[in-house]
């Protein structure tokens, strides 16, 4: 296993990078942890499978270093950097047994052959592919070849990182989340450093210990599930995680109210002030998650709003209600009982988000 830092690392795929829109990733420092599990978070064209192409070697950064505790990799080719990487189609021979498709990485490396046999036994029955190990990988299942793909890659105990870069993809939904579920038990195990890429937040947040929000080749935030949802530090990271996203609405700020969609919402906290000296100056938005934006009679305390919509998910109530001159959704719980049509909207002040230019006013 390895730490993995990247320090001032960016990428063009054009020969004469002029600027900033030119680059697939821009300006990116950070640092992976020994032993850590990470997913890699985005949309498509964001720059995810750039960022692991360059960790594993496929690519070479225009700028910057990937260093392995401590020592510069940049140059180095995958087979140089001890990494094991599973990709989102099946990569194996389909001629050989599923047995000798797990074994082949370690005989590449000359592991004794009682090793090899115990490895290989060890990650087949964590993946449930014992009962398979004598069959010729080609007859089996595209969830069963992907398996294997993945035991390829958790086979060597020595590996520095292990990539994957979308591997469910082609795995049969209930599956994904038994996968999911043995790749944590996995990396509880052995402690192994994973970088896991995807665009499904349920993927991430099921898989990772932190997660690394990327958008339009820029890093925009890493940590916990927790520390995402209830502290974003960019609005694409408060409007991507979450069902639904974050409320937004641009708005001005004054005295310690957000003036939006024509109504006033009180904000609270630092980075107000900051936010008063942008308005007017810079984009300045306001933002609450669905569930604490507090559907309430149209006599109680709050600002008026008309519920336009409301949708049953059975565990919760999604509603879409008319805010001014823009529209908000709001998360309730199932039980709750909602107004008829006019209605009040509280927003918490200490729930209540201000963003300069999409970065959080700090």
């Amino acid at each position: 296993m390895a730490r993995i830092d990247l320090n001032e690392i960016a990428h063009s795929y054009k020969p004469n990078p002029q600027g900033p829109d030119d680059y697939a990733l821009k300006r990116i420092h950070t640092t992976w942890d020994d032993g850590g599990a990470y997913a890699l978070l985005g949309p498509s064209g964001c720059g995810k499978t750039t960022m692991l192409n360059i960790i594993s070697g496929l690519l070479e950064p225009s700028q910057g270093q990937i260093l392995y505790d401590g020592k510069d990799v940049s140059k180095l080719p995958p087979e140089k950097r001890n990494i094991a990487q599973v990709f989102q189609f099946p990569v194996l021979y389909d001629t050989m047994t599923v047995y000798e498709n797990l074994a082949f990485p370690l005989k590449n490396r000359k592991v004794p052959k009682d090793e090899i046999h115990k490895r290989v036994l060890e990650i087949a029955e964590i993946l449930d592919l014992s009962p398979d190990l004598n069959k010729k990988a080609a007859g089996l299942s595209a969830d069963a070849k992907q398996k294997i793909s993945l035991g390829r890659g958790l086979v060597r105990s020595d590996v520095a990182a292990i990539l994957f870069d979308e591997p469910l993809t082609v795995i049969d939904p209930h599956l994904k989340w038994q996968l999911r579920r043995k790749l944590k038990e996995i990396h509880k195990r052995f402690k192994l450093t994973l970088i896991y890429v995807t665009h499904d937040q349920v993927e991430a947040m099921t898989f990772a210990d932190k997660i690394v929000v990327m958008y339009e080749g820029e890093l925009v935030q890493i940590g916990t599930p927790e520390e995402l949802f209830e502290n974003p530090e960019h609005t694409f990271v408060g409007y991507f995680i979450g069902s639904p996203g974050m409320n937004l609405m641009e708005c001005t700020v004054s005295g310690g109210v957000a003036r939006a969609a024509g109504m006033d919402i009180p904000v609270s906290g630092v980075g107000t002030r900051r936010a008063e000296e942008a308005s007017g100056k810079q984009k300045v938005e306001v933002g609450i998650r669905p569930m604490y934006l507090d559907v309430r009679e149209p006599d109680a305390e709050g600002l008026p709003a008309r519920i336009i919509n409301v949708e049953d998910l059975g565990s919760a109530k999604i509603v879409t209600l008319e805010f001014g001159d823009t529209t908000v959704k709001a998360r309730v719980p199932e039980d709750k009982a909602l107004p008829a049509e006019e209605c009040k909207l509280f927003f918490p002040p200490e729930k209540t988000k201000v963003f300069i230019d999409g970065r959080l006013a700090k």
